[in-house]
Order: structure tokens, then sequence, then C-alpha cells
């Protein structure tokens, strides 16, 4: 019996154990519904409330088998393994001492009278049988009293516990529910209220079924929506007839929709779609007057056009709204892939801040500060030495105390761009361009004679006046730069200087001088990525200050006498040096020719009058060129075939520099000498991303224009794009890379 009893306990057992695997995938499909049933925040609630209730009950149920196996399986199958077995052992033996004292009895009984020895030996053996069976009869007594009482207590064990298990899994649940019962109390409340909601929507729907019915039907309007920011990225969708491309031009009704800035159709519900444009960015939609059915548009991409139909007029603007906004926002399909990315730093570009943090937090403050202070040379100002400067001038590359920064301003635009480094938002490509230069290379360059001439730099405690005069001899006249031979002398003491931009214009086609000397020790190039940033009103505030004469305290008296020196032939002129400097992306050397007199928009007539900011595009620089307009060059200037720097970006596929330089004003309706704008030459390359930003800028100035907003920035949608394509340019230049020749974008 006691067998049998574990038996059945260990198939109790198992079926529990087995219902409990069944109940838990039962609570599984609970929650599965209450995430199903997300946007129903009661049939949520309440699922899931009690799918953790149930959860709770398979735990004690599982609580509960455990403790039946441990106080029934576990020691009734000890007591029958062990204490049966000790019993069933002295048992045998008895039975076998049993056997041999009835042999021995036998044996004494039938030996003769006569044998004496036979008779002693029987009875010995007679004798010690007997007190063998004695021994063993008492061992197998005691076996079977201890098994006698050791199976009452045993077995009372084992069902106390078995029945104290019981009642703790009967407690838990019991408390359990009553924590649960006054919710599911008021859940039933909710349910009656449901019910007789239920019957009111009932009525008023019938109601309306009934007004419905009473409607004309003549001419069926439905108002179709579209959503660019839809969850399942689907824009718009619904029914259109499209006129087919065979000899026939037969019409179709197809299911359409517009997704992954693509549009494309399905012939049932279930089939793959067919995509009729691949990429919305590179097509353009327009109506359709001029053929026999009525409310018809056409989708026109470089490859191929598409007729299609709408059900009625509502219908075709709807759709054709649709497309044009889908066009306006693609890039933002685009990019959702890769937002979350995080951006690696590395030893030349250390690390800024990424993903969605990026486009939402500008890096201003602290960020720039520290990014552009840890250049070598940065961390003190950059012409008095003070420590921790919290100013910078733009188009130098260097950084300056609050008072230095002063005297910057004075100086002009043209000379010096000021913006702070905690107070102004930066835009990554004019961090990045920080970061190529610095305080080092610049003073390498203004600072080379510093010596030679015997003037003493000022200190952080100089006063105000000796500050502004070494600040104007330094940039101004460029009384320290190592002298080459130039085509404009330097100005004599008291003469009014004039921006580069203005003197240097007196000249035509290559400079007329050439420059001699070595130039100064390889500048060291610091990279560094770049977060989104936006520009500073700094330069509105910027002035022209009388000019104060510094040749008494820093032009040496040999200097006044000098005549302009010639040097090597071989020797480049400052303006193809930087023509040059520019397609390497060298900016240092780059610094040095406007130092040494470049003119910032200077053109080489021997190679179609094509500019310095052109040889940047070639180059593939986005720095380089920011370089070049942050000193002022001309970004609508074109070469000889009618190709401006816009033209010449949109051909090579730069996304970043096209993105630039249409945020510095390029003009994109200008046409090359085949009549092409920038956009019929991104059109016909199949440049989506290019595409975009063009039909956005153009967008965006004929919203303007139709508004009167003259000198505004545009809306927010613009803005943003332009920002994100900013980002990505400084940031992350491989994403934009469609062409081989892209790669040098990377810089």
């Amino acid at each position: 019996m006691r067998a049998k009893l574990v038996k059945l306990c260990i198939a109790m057992i198992d079926t529990g154990k087995a219902f409990c695997t069944a109940n838990k995938q039962f609570m599984n499909g609970i929650r599965d519904l209450a995430q199903y049933s997300c946007k129903d925040t009661l049939v949520e609630t309440s699922l899931t409330k009690f799918s953790d209730t149930l959860q709770e009950m398979i735990n004690y149920h599982n609580i509960l088998f455990d403790q039946i196996q441990r106080s029934i399986k576990t020691q009734l199958q000890t007591f029958v393994k062990e204490d049966i077995r000790k019993f069933k052992d002295a048992k045998k033996q008895f039975e076998k001492v049993s056997e041999e004292k009835e042999n021995a009895l036998v044996k004494n009984a039938q030996v003769q009278r006569n044998k004496q020895h036979e008779v002693e030996e029987a009875t010995n053996i007679l004798t010690a049988t007997r007190k063998c069976f004695r021994h063993i009869a008492l061992d197998y007594v005691l076996q079977i009293n201890v098994l006698q009482s050791k199976r009452r207590a045993e077995i009372l064990k084992s069902m106390l516990s078995f029945m104290y298990a019981h009642l703790a899994f009967f407690h838990q649940g019991y408390d359990l529910f009553s924590e649960l019962e006054p919710y599911m109390k008021d859940l039933g409340a909710q349910l009656d209220q449901l019910a007789v909601d239920a019957a009111k929507e009932k009525r008023d729907m019938e109601l309306k079924h009934s007004t419905i019915q009473q409607k004309d039907y003549s001419s069926d309007d439905t108002k179709l929506e579209y959503n660019v920011d839809a969850a399942n990225g689907i824009v718009m969708e619904g029914y259109l007839f499209k006129r087919a491309s065979n000899a026939f031009k037969t019409w179709n009704r197809r299911w359409f929709s517009i997704q992954n800035n693509q549009l494309v159709y399905q012939k049932k519900f279930k089939d793959n779609p067919t995509v009729v444009v691949e990429d919305l960015r590179l097509c353009t939609v327009k109506h359709c007057e001029d053929i026999e059915r009525r409310f018809c548009f056409e989708v026109v991409s470089p490859t191929k056009s598409c007729m299609l139909q709408a059900d009625s007029e509502k219908l075709r603007q709807a759709w054709i709204k649709a497309v044009q906004t889908s066009i306006a926002t693609a890039y933002r399909e685009k990019g959702d892939e890769s937002e979350k990315q995080e951006k690696k730093s590395s030893p030349s570009t250390g690390s800024l801040e990424s993903g969605n943090e990026t486009k939402e937090k500008l890096l201003k403050g602290e960020s720039a500060l520290q990014r552009v202070q840890c250049i070598p040379g940065n961390a003190a100002c950059c012409d008095c030495g003070l420590a921790d400067p919290r100013w910078a001038s733009i188009n130098l590359g260097i950084t300056l105390c609050i008072e230095c920064s002063g005297i910057h301003r004075s100086l002009g635009v043209h000379f010096s761009k000021v913006r702070s480094l905690t107070l102004d938002s930066w835009e990554p490509e004019l961090l990045k361009l920080m970061c190529e230069l610095g305080n080092d290379v610049i003073n390498r360059i203004y600072e080379a004679k510093l010596e030679k001439v015997g003037v003493k730099k000022p200190q952080s405690g100089s006063q105000r006046q000796e500050k502004e005069a070494y600040i104007r001899a330094k940039y101004v006249e460029r009384k320290f730069v190592e002298k080459q031979a130039a085509s404009v002398p330097l100005p004599e003491s008291g003469t009014k200087v004039l921006p580069p931009s203005q003197e240097e214009k007196r000249h035509s086609g290559p400079e007329k001088s050439l420059l001699a000397g070595e130039r100064g020790a390889a500048s060291q190039k610091v990279r560094s990525s770049d977060s989104g940033i936006q520009p500073s009103a700094d330069d509105s505030r910027e002035h022209l200050a009388s000019t104060i004469s510094a040749n008494s305290l820093y032009e040496p008296e040999g200097d006044k006498q000098e005549s302009p020196v010639f040097c090597d032939s071989k020797q480049p002129s400052p303006g193809l040096q930087l023509y040059q400097a520019a397609f390497e992306k060298n900016l240092p050397h780059m610094a040095e020719a406007l130092a040494h007199g470049a003119e910032v928009n200077w053109v080489n007539v021997e190679e179609n009058k094509a500019t310095p900011l052109i040889q940047a595009v070639r180059g593939g620089s986005l720095v380089t060129c920011e370089f070049l307009l942050q000193n002022g060059a001309n970004v609508n200037i074109r070469d000889m075939k009618g190709r401006g720097p816009l033209h010449h970006a949109t051909v090579l596929g730069h996304t970043g520099q096209v993105c630039l330089f249409l945020k510095r004003g390029a003009n994109q309706h200008a046409t090359d000498e085949d009549g092409k704008d920038p956009l019929s030459i991104a059109v016909e390359a199949a440049n989506a991303d290019i595409v975009t930003l063009l039909r956005l800028a153009r967008m965006n100035e004929e919203m303007r224009e139709s508004e009167g907003l003259y000198g505004q920035p545009g809306d927010e949608i613009y803005q943003d794009i332009f920002r994100d394509f900013s980002q990505m340019a400084s940031n992350n230049p491989e994403k934009l890379n469609r062409f081989q020749q892209s790669d040098s974008q990377k810089s």
C-alpha cells in the first residue's frame, strides 16, 4: 500500500506541474491580449492586474507541489527503500535459520543409538542451530516492532505536512484575492456602466444609420487625409485608377499608398507592393487636364511617368498635396534609421552628443568652450595670453579673452568676426573650422618675425591701448607676418586700412607679386567632430572704429624705407597659394596665404576662371568652404562655364557643401552654359538628398516672397531639415556620400 501511495503521489505531482504549465500559457495569453489592447486603458489595466494575480497563484501552486513532494514522496520513499528493506533482510535471515533448525531436528532424530559419535555431532549441531535461531528471531521481532512503530509516525507525519501545505496554499490565495476583491467590485460597477453606454451608443448608431440612409449619394467626396508622421510609415493610402503603359492604355483600379519615401500599389491586399516611384524626392506631381478622363494627375520621375486618376476633385487635391508634402519631409523618413546610432570618438576628433540629443540640444556654452580650448594653444588668449578665454574670432580660428575680443570687434568684420564660446550657439561646420586652426597655427603665421623686429607681446595685465595697438599691427597692418614680395605694400603710418575684399579688388587675374622665403613650420591639424549650432547675432553688433596708428610702436625704421623685393618665380603668388591650398584642404596654408595678402575671390584665368571656393568644392572639404566664406568669399562667383560653387557641389554630389552654400545665400536659379541650374543637375544625377535640399530652399524662398518675409530664415521644418543635414555633413559625412569622389568630404 505504501508503494502504491508513493506512485499515486508522483502521478499527482506530475499532473499538477502540467496544470501549472497550461495555466501559465493561459496567463501569457491574457498578457498578450492586454498588450494588444494597449489603446484601451481599462482593458489593458484589468487584464494586466488579473494576469499578475494568476501568476502569483501559479507560484503558489508550484510551492504546494514542492512541499507535497518533500512531505509524501520523499519521506515515504525513504521509509519504503530503507526501513522496509531492513525488515525484509531480517525476515529472509529468520526464514533461513528456521529452515536450518528444522533440518537439524530431523537429522538429530534420525541418528541411531549405537552410533555414539554421530549422536554427539547431531546434538552439537542442533544446539548451535537453536542458539542462532533464537538470536535471529529476536532481531526479526525487533525489526517488526520498529517498522510498526515507525509506520504510524511516518504516515501521519507525511499527511500532516501535506495538509499544512494545503492550508498555506489556500491562505495565500485567500489573501491575494482579498486584495484584488475591491478592484473586482469597482470593475463590475464600471462594466455595468459600460453596458448602459453600449446600449445608448447602439441607439445613437441606429439613429445615424437611418439618417445616412436618407442622404443623397450621387456625389461621394470622401475626405482623405494624409499623415507624414504615421506610426506605420504609410503617409496616405486609397484607391486610384492607374493607366497602363501598354499600347491599349487601359485603366485599372489599384490600392495605392505613399510609404517609405515611395509610391507603391497593390492589386490585392495580400500582394507584395509594386513600386511606382522608388524615391519621391526625385519626382514631381502635376494636374492633367489634357486627357479625356477627369480628376487625373501625373507623377513624373527622371526615368518614367505615371498617370493616375482619383474618384473626385477633392481626392485628387489630397493626393497631390500628400506627394508634395512627402517630398519635403522625405529626408526625415531616411534619417530615422541613423538617429539611434552612437557617435564614436577618435584621438583626433574627441566625442560629442549624438542622436536625438544632438537635434534637441544645440552645442553651446561649456561644450563648445571645452571643444575649442582643447586645441593646442587655445587654452590662453591668442593675443595677451590670459587663461581660459571665452571668446573666439571665427574667421581667424583663434580664442580671445573678453578685452581682446572687444578690440577685435573694433577692427571690423572684414578683419575679425567675434563670437562667444559660452553665450552663442555654434553651427557644426563653424565649430569644426575652429578646431582645424587654433592659436598656435595662427600665431606662427601672424607672429612669425615678432622676435626679429624686437617687439614685446602684451601680457594680460597690459594697458588696453597697448593691446589695441599690438592687435591692429598684428592683424590689420600685418607687421609681424614674414615679409614676402607683395603686390600691395602695407600702409604707412596713419593710413586708413582697407578691407582685403576692397583693397585687393584692384587687381584682376593672377597676383602681380610673388611670395618669397620659406613657409612656416608645418602646422599641426587638429580635427574635431561637430555638433548642431545656430548662427549668432554678434555680427550685427560689430562695427568699424577709427584707425589707430601703431607704426611708432611696432614698425622698425628699416621697414619704412623697404621696397618690395621680388623672389624666385617658382614661388606661387598668394592668390595661387590660396587656390592650391583650398584644393589640398590645408587650412594653415590658406590662412598663411590670406595673411600675405591673397584675395579670397582670386580668379585663376588659366583654369576657367575658377576661384579658391570652387577649388575647395573640388577638394571635397566642407570646412575649407566654410573658412573661405567666413573670410569674405563670394558664394555666387561663377567660372567661364557659368558654374558657381553650388553647381560644382551638385555635380560632385557633395551634399554637405550644397547645404552650406544654400544657407550662405547661393543663387540656385543661376544656369550654366548648358542652361542647367543645380536642381536639374541633381535630378539628372538622381541625387535625392541634394534634390531635397534644393527644392526645400526654393519652396522656402517662394513662401517668404509670397508672405513678404524678406530676410527671415524660413519656417521651422525648413530650418530643422537644414540643421539635420549640417549635423550629418560634419559628424557622419559617410551617410551623405553617394559617389566615390564624395569620400573626400570626410575631412
